[in-house]
């Protein structure tokens, strides 16, 4: 790595299959990378402040899958990160 320095990360996974609460409300999180697994007509809805909850970010995608990266500092969720699925079998985040 440049710059010679020491690195260091607080970085955290989520898992999930089905709707819900991916990151407790009470605790801000900035989203870095989204891996979901596809099917046809599958999307995903990201939203702060649990299920009734601001939508931050919605992804449509099909069996191809979804995996990417999120640049800068990533996607900031205030109150939490609650996950809306359709269609989709399993979604992973990374997390800070």
């Amino acid at each position: 790595m440049s710059g010679g320095g020491s690195f260091s990360s607080d970085q955290s996974v989520a898992h999930a299959t089905a709707d819900g609460q991916m990151v407790p409300t009470t605790r801000r999180a900035r989203v870095t990378s989204i891996q979901a697994e596809g099917a046809a007509n599958s999307s995903i809805v990201f939203k702060s402040g649990g299920a009734s909850g601001t939508v931050i970010a919605t992804y449509e995608f099909g069996t191809e899958g979804l995996d990417m990266y999120i640049p800068g500092s990533g996607i900031l969720f205030t109150e939490g990160v609650y996950l809306d699925l359709t269609t989709t079998p399993s979604v992973t985040i990374t997390f800070t």
